[in-house]
């Protein structure tokens, strides 16, 4: 007697049942029956847990090439859309120069894709103490005024601006320079809005690199 309830139960929907069994069938056959192939795939590097007092050089790459195994559906280029080295630098307490070997620990793939090898498969990194200092604005002319003409009086403000990088090149910096001012018209002077300029790239502006300029100018005659 109590096959019949359970022959009741597996009677009812039957047809959606068989339905739902041939579908989850189809669907592991299409899996385990796909080919398996061998890719390559650019990545981006992710560096996280970065003190805040340190910098990475500027020789550091921003990609690799990883070398990917796994079913041809899941090596396309949308299925890897996300796939990443995520490099953990938390272990960097101090300047100076770092090997890393990458593995599938330092991967986020797709499940079911196996990691072969890296290109290149390893990054030397050189990681600079981060420094800040003041640097006076030093006003560059273009052109200056006509003949019988000089500068008398120059003003900035503000007088100094902020820079910031790698401490080797951020001490090698003396001044910031303003664009150049063309005074080869100007007899009597003028106010000018500037930006400021320094030539390592590697050293960025933490103030505003902008600078107000009051030029004064006189007669050589009346200098006397």
């Amino acid at each position: 007697m109590t096959l019949r309830p359970l022959g009741r139960a597996i009677a009812r929907n039957f047809g959606w049942k068989l339905g739902s069994l041939l579908l989850a069938v189809l669907l592991w056959f299409a899996i385990v029956g796909e080919p398996e192939v061998v890719t390559t795939h650019p990545a981006p590097i992710l560096y996280r847990n970065l003190s805040p007092d340190l910098l990475i050089g500027s020789d550091s790459i921003d990609s690799v090439r990883l070398e990917l195994r796994g079913p041809a559906g899941r090596l396309s280029s949308s299925a890897l859309s996300d796939a990443a080295v995520d490099l953990d630098l938390g272990g960097i307490k101090k300047p100076g120069e770092r090997t890393f070997t990458l593995s599938d620990n330092d991967l986020r793939l797709p499940d079911g894709v196996t990691f072969l090898r890296a290109v290149p498969s390893q990054l030397r990194l050189r990681f600079s103490r981060r420094e800040t200092k003041e640097v006076p604005v030093q006003v560059r002319f273009s052109a200056l005024p006509p003949r019988g003409f000089s500068i008398i009086h120059e003003e900035i403000s503000p007088p100094t601006v902020r820079i910031a990088g790698p401490e080797a090149r951020v001490n090698e910096i003396a001044v910031a320079q303003t664009d150049g001012i063309d005074l080869s018209g100007v007899t009597t002077g003028g106010n000018y809005h500037l930006n400021t300029f320094v030539a390592d790239p590697q050293v960025w502006f933490e103030s505003a690199p902008a600078v107000d300029v009051k030029i004064i100018i006189g007669r050589n005659d009346d200098q006397k």
